[in-house]
C-alpha cells in the first residue's frame, strides 16, 4: 500500500500562500501595465535595461544577462531582438568567445531607461512601500533575502 508523505499546508499556511501569490501577481501586473502605458515597454525589458545600465561599460554576456534577469536564454534572445530593433541595445560578438554574444546598452536605451525610471520607482513606492510600515519593510526585505538565498541553492 502506497502511503502519501505529502506535507499539506495547514489553514494558516494556505492563507499565507494564497495572499503571497495574489499580492506578488497584482504588484507585478500593476508595474507592468504602468511601464507599458508610460514608457512603452514591459517590465521584463525594463529589467534588461537596468541590468545593462549597472554593468561595467553597460555590457553583459547574453548568458549572464539571462541569469541576472531570471530569464531563459531563448526568451532573452527574443527580448534582445525587440530591444535591438528599438535601438535600445546592440548585440556584439564576444571578444573572448567566438560563439558568445554580448548585449550592450546604447545611448538611446539608456535614455529610454532614464525616462521610464522615475515613473517606475513611483509605482514601486505607491504599490509596495507606501502600504507598509518601516518594520514591515524590514521584515519583507529579510523574508525576501531568506527566500532568495534558499531558492538559489
Amino acid at each position: 500500500m502506497l502511503v502519501s508523505m505529502t506535507r499539506w499546508l495547514d489553514p494558516d499556511e494556505q492563507r499565507t500562500w494564497r495572499a503571497y501569490v495574489a499580492a506578488t501577481r497584482a504588484l507585478m501586473d500593476a508595474l507592468d501595465r504602468e511601464l507599458q502605458r508610460d514608457a512603452g515597454m514591459p517590465h521584463a525589458y525594463y529589467e534588461i535595461l537596468v541590468r545593462l545600465s549597472e554593468a561595467p561599460d553597460r555590457r553583459l554576456r547574453m548568458g549572464d544577462l539571462a541569469d541576472a534577469t531570471g530569464s531563459s536564454r531563448s526568451r532573452l534572445s527574443h527580448a534582445a531582438a525587440r530591444l535591438e530593433a528599438s535601438g535600445w541595445i546592440r548585440r556584439e560578438d564576444c571578444p573572448t568567445d567566438r560563439r558568445g554574444q554580448v548585449a550592450a546598452l546604447t545611448d538611446a536605451g539608456y535614455s529610454a531607461l532614464a525616462a521610464a525610471a522615475p515613473g517606475h520607482v513611483e509605482g514601486v513606492r505607491r504599490h509596495l512601500f507606501d502600504a507598509l510600515s518601516p518594520a514591515q519593510v524590514d521584515q519583507l526585505r529579510r523574508i525576501s533575502e531568506t527566500l532568495a538565498d534558499h531558492l538559489a541553492g
